[in-house]
């Protein structure tokens, strides 16, 4: 071989080289998308379908909110789930298609929470439905994260839907006395339930709930109040497979789920609150049933498992709808 060509070739070799260093090059300067897939997940409960919405995330600071409880405690058991002071918390909502009838569990934050929270109605629609074919919209209670997306753009945001929601909740939540007398750290939560609730009030669509409730065939309301005067959970049950969705029984699972006794400063009575909630776990596990919480994890969806003096959160497995 002659030294031209010895020299040819490693020329073309250092080109074909830097061609591909080059290739690569372009292909590692694609953008970042930052943006996650539509916000629902769907599963068949007996003959019903339920697809739970993520609304978004809230920030909490279980230390500064958690009761019962110290901060030391908290701090301990945050760091053993990988958590770090603040924490991003799931906002979740359920729609249940009977087949019959179409039925939201909670509607999210809507406009009252800022721009992390508000996603609901349209991950609902990405799932596949409209706004307007909601029948029956349950409430669990009337705090802004889950009557907040009631309303869109000042008009009704399910269009066709009767609400439903605890009387007691109605009586202290949409009271103007209680408005006025309310301390300022709490005039909001009585003015983001008014504004969420009253548009339906005024269109004669809401009805309000008092006690075990028979709602429609396979749905139930009960009474677990505590965190609000009129805080409901729904039983929802087909061909012997049963799902209890808890709304706000629970917020911080790192903590709540080893100490049960644990309490959150939004609980307007804490006490009938931390027993109502160690009422539903002890239930949840014996029955084996599954369990779906506003504020777990998306999608929030899952069993509890008794564990020593405290339980385990065991989330879904990510399957096919069949």
């Amino acid at each position: 071989m002659t030294t031209s060509t010895r020299w040819l070739r490693r020329s073309l070799a250092a080109m074909a080289g830097s061609m591909l260093m080059l290739s690569f090059a372009a292909h590692a300067g694609a953008p970042q998308v930052k943006t996650q897939a539509p916000g629902f997940y769907r599963m068949m409960l007996g003959d019903f379908e339920v697809t739970a919405l993520f609304d978004g995330t809230i920030d909490l600071e279980p230390k500064k909110l958690l009761t019962n409880t110290t901060q030391a405690q908290v701090g301990k058991l945050l760091d053993r789930s990988f958590e770090k002071d603040m924490v991003q918390t799931s906002v979740n909502g359920y729609l249940i298609n009977t087949g019959d009838k179409l039925v939201l569990v909670d509607t999210g934050a809507g406009a009252l929470f800022g721009p992390t929270v508000g996603n609901l109605r349209a991950n609902l629609q990405a799932a596949g439905y409209k706004p307007e074919q909601v029948d029956d919209v349950l409430i669990t209670h009337m705090h802004g994260d889950h009557v907040g997306g009631l309303v869109a753009d000042g008009k009704l945001a399910f269009p066709n839907a009767t609400i439903h929601a605890g009387q007691e909740d109605a009586d202290f939540w949409l009271s103007k006395a209680n408005l006025e007398k309310a301390s300022a750290e709490m005039k909001g939560f009585f003015q983001g339930a008014m504004v969420s609730m009253n548009p339906y009030v005024e269109a004669g669509k809401f009805k309000p709930l008092k006690g075990n409730t028979d709602l429609l065939p396979g749905i139930k309301a009960v009474p677990a109040h505590g965190h609000t005067p009129g805080h409901n959970i729904y039983l929802v049950e087909s061909k012997g497979q049963k799902l209890v969705l808890w709304g706000d029984l629970m917020h911080v699972a790192a903590v709540q789920f080893e100490q049960p006794q644990v309490t959150i400063s939004f609980d307007v009575d804490s006490k009938p609150a931390a027993v109502e909630r160690k009422k539903a776990y002890a239930d949840a596990a014996k029955g084996r049933y599954l369990v779906g919480s506003a504020h777990l994890p998306f999608p929030g969806l899952g069993h509890v498992r008794a564990e020593g003096k405290g339980y385990v959160w065991v989330p879904v497995d990510y399957q096919q709808v069949r």
